[in-house]
C-alpha cells in the first residue's frame, strides 16, 4: 500500500499549481484538536496566527537561548501543535540544533540522546517526566548541559517538578495553551520568577481573563473559567461554524479550562470544565486529587475520574499504575483520607498495569469514564 514518489511527480504534473494566497488571514493549516473531551476539530490557523506564537515564543526565551551550542530535545512528534510550534518553527527561526525522538516510550534512547548531544533545551509533558525518573538510567544520566525544561500538553505535577529539579537541577517551566491558541497562550518566566503550580502569565501581546458562566470578569482570586484573546487565536474550526460560536465570542476564546489569577497575574488551572466531578453539590477536581495521590511512594502514575452515586451523585475513582506491587487498597485509602477532603477520598480504586493515553502521552480520562 505504497506510492512511489516519482510516481506522485508524475501523477502531480496534471494539477495546475495555484499561486498560494500570502495574506496574514491566510489559512495555511488545518490542526487537527486531540479529542481527550469529544470529537477532534479542525483548527484553521492563519498565517498571522502562527508567525505571532513564533514571535511570541522567541520574546519569551529572550536571551535565555544563545546562538551557539543550543540543542534541543523533541521527544513529542511534530504534528502535535506544541512540538509544531515550539521545536520545530521556534528552534528553526533561531538556528538551534534539534534532536527528533521517534519513540518517546522508549526512554532508553530519550536518555542517551543527553550524553550524546550534550542537550540545553527540552520540552515534554508530565508522564514523560515521571516515566524518565523511574528508569533505571536516569540517576546516570548527564544533564549538566540543561538549560530549560519547558512542560505543557497536560498538568504538571508538583511532586514530578519538585523530583526533576532535585535530579536534574534544572527547574521545569510550566506553559499553557492550546490548538486553538496555535498553541502557546501564557508561560512562566525563565528569569528565576516562575512560580511553580500556575502556568505563568500571558505572553507578549495576549490577553487572559477568568470569567464566570455568563462570561463576566470575576475578582481577583476566585474561580472560572479561562478565556484566551490575542493573534494566535485561531480563525475557527473548519467547517464547524456553530461550534466556531460557541468558542470564540466577542474575539474571546473560551478554553473550556476552569482556573484563576492571582495579584501578580499568574494563572494556575484548575481543571478541564468537562472532567469536573460534582459530588454532594461540591466541585472536585480530578486534578488536584491526582497531584495529591501521586506523592505516594509506591503510586508511578494516577488518574481520577467522576462516576455514579446514589447518595452523592457522582463519587470519586481512581485508576493507579503501581510502582511498588505491594500496594494495597487499604494503602490507597489510608493515604487519601490523610491528604484529601472527606468528599474528595475515592470511594472506588481500580488497578491496572497502564492508563490509556493519547499518541503524546497524555492521560485520557474519557475512556476511562467510558470504559
Amino acid at each position: 500500500n505504497t506510492v512511489k514518489f516519482k510516481d506522485c511527480v508524475r501523477i502531480g504534473k496534471k494539477f495546475k499549481i495555484e499561486p498560494f494566497p500570502n495574506e496574514k488571514s491566510s489559512v495555511i493549516l488545518h490542526q487537527y484538536t486531540g479529542g481527550t473531551t469529544g470529537v477532534s476539530k479542525g483548527a484553521m490557523l492563519t498565517n498571522e496566527n502562527l508567525l505571532s506564537n513564533l514571535i511570541q515564543v522567541r520574546e519569551w526565551l529572550g536571551v535565555s537561548i544563545g546562538k551557539e551550542n543550543e540543542v534541543a530535545l523533541s521527544p513529542l512528534p511534530m504534528y502535535h501543535i506544541f512540538a509544531f510550534c515550539a521545536n520545530c518553527l521556534a528552534m528553526l527561526s533561531l538556528g538551534v540544533k534539534t534532536v527528533l525522538i521517534t519513540n518517546a516510550k522508549d526512554i532508553d534512547s530519550v536518555l542517551k540522546e543527553f550524553g550524546k548531544n550534550k542537550i540545553t533545551l527540552m520540552t515534554g509533558i508530565n508522564t514523560l517526566f515521571n516515566a524518565m525518573m523511574n528508569h533505571k538510567h536516569f540517576d546516570s544520566t548527564d544533564f549538566s548541559a540543561l538549560k530549560i525544561t519547558v512542560s505543557g500538553g497536560m498538568a504538571l505535577q508538583i511532586a514530578v517538578a519538585e523530583r526533576w529539579k532535585e535530579k536534574t537541577g534544572c527547574d521545569i517551566t510550566e506553559g499553557y495553551g492550546m490548538t486553538e491558541s496555535s498553541p502557546v497562550a501564557s508561560i512562566n518566566p525563565v528569569d528565576g520568577r516562575g512560580r511553580l503550580g500556575t502556568i505563568g502569565i500571558p505572553v507578549p501581546s495576549t490577553d487572559m481573563r477568568v470569567v464566570d458562566e455568563h462570561y463576566y470578569p470575576v475578582p481577583v482570586g476566585d474561580v472560572g473559567e479561562i478565556q484566551i484573546k490575542g493573534p494566535q487565536v485561531m480563525k475557527g474550526y473548519y467547517k464547524k461554524p456553530e461550534e466556531t460560536a460557541t468558542t470564540i465570542r466577542n474575539g474571546w476564546l473560551c478554553t473550556g479550562d476552569i482556573g484563576k489569577m492571582d495579584h501578580d497575574g499568574f494563572f494556575t488551572i484548575v481543571d478541564r470544565k468537562k472532567d469536573m466531578i460534582l459530588v454532594s453539590g461540591f466541585n472536585v477536581y480530578p486534578n488536584e486529587i491526582e497531584d495529591a495521590m501521586i506523592h505516594h511512594p509506591k503510586i508511578l502514575e494516577v488518574a481520577a475520574v467522576g462516576i455514579p452515586n446514589e447518595k452523592s451523585g457522582e463519587a470519586v475513582k481512581l485508576y493507579i499504575v503501581k510502582k511498588d506491587k505491594s500496594l494495597s487498597e487499604k494503602e490507597v485509602l489510608e493515604f487519601a483520607k490523610e491528604n484529601l477532603t472527606g468528599y474528595k477520598v475515592p470511594k472506588e480504586i481500580e488497578f491496572r498495569d497502564e492508563l490509556p493515553k493519547t499518541n503524546v502521552g497524555k492521560i485520557l480520562r474519557r475512556k476511562l469514564r467510558d470504559q
